[in-house]
């Protein structure tokens, strides 16, 4: 299992939240916002917590260091740059701020996988999770190339780097509804949250 301190913990809240029509990151589930709620299970990996935000100055008061875009514009892709980028440890756990159920487990789980490879990326369902992943600081510059070159696509990345997937029975044996990569895009995905966040108390 990782020791605490190995590595990095980086937060993305700079979405636009079109879809949910509000800024997520600050939305509260049992009493506690949803970035926060990101911190406080980082923190329990990690000694360098940082939050990427389009507006850091709203997020005082978090156990976490608070850093902006670098190369602005790139979406979801940029805070990723900028979270390797500024991370003290040679990997980062780079998680949405819009995931409330992440596994602990999970996430210590796919750290001991990271040693000899550049990223840790679960497939889920057929779909890859860029943003519940490990990635090695060495990926900032591969990423500062995609972005120079137009790109906003995290899995551009996938091609240019040594990868560990984790398939689906893989991550069933910690978390088998794969409630780690349930996001809030919207109205009716805050409501399932509050819902299972009910359950979950």
């Amino acid at each position: 299992m990782a020791e605490t301190g190995e590595f990095s913990g980086v937060i993305l809240a700079g979405g636009k939240s079109r879809r949910m029509g509000r800024d997520k990151s600050h939305l509260l589930l049992s009493g506690e916002t949803l970035v926060a709620r990101a911190v406080r299970t980082l923190e329990a990996l990690s000694d360098d917590v940082i939050v990427v935000a389009n507006t850091p100055e709203t997020f005082s008061g978090l156990a976490a260091r608070l850093i902006g875009d670098i190369m602005v514009g790139g979406g979801a892709l940029s805070g990723v740059h900028a979270g390797l980028a500024a991370a003290r440890h040679e990997f980062a756990v780079v998680v949405g701020c819009d995931m409330p159920f992440l596994n602990l487990a999970l996430l210590q789980y796919m750290a001991t996988l990271a040693p000899g490879h550049q990223a840790v990326v679960p497939h889920w369902q057929g779909e890859f999770e860029p943003l519940h992943a490990i990635y090695s600081r060495q990926c900032a510059a591969v990423i500062e190339a995609i972005l120079r070159r137009g790109g906003r696509r995290i899995v551009e990345l996938y091609t240019a780097i040594h990868v560990r997937y984790l398939e689906q029975e893989e991550i069933s044996r910690f978390d088998p509804q794969g409630l780690s990569f349930f996001n809030i895009n919207s109205p009716e995905d805050w409501e399932r949250a509050q819902k299972l966040a009910a359950r979950e108390s």
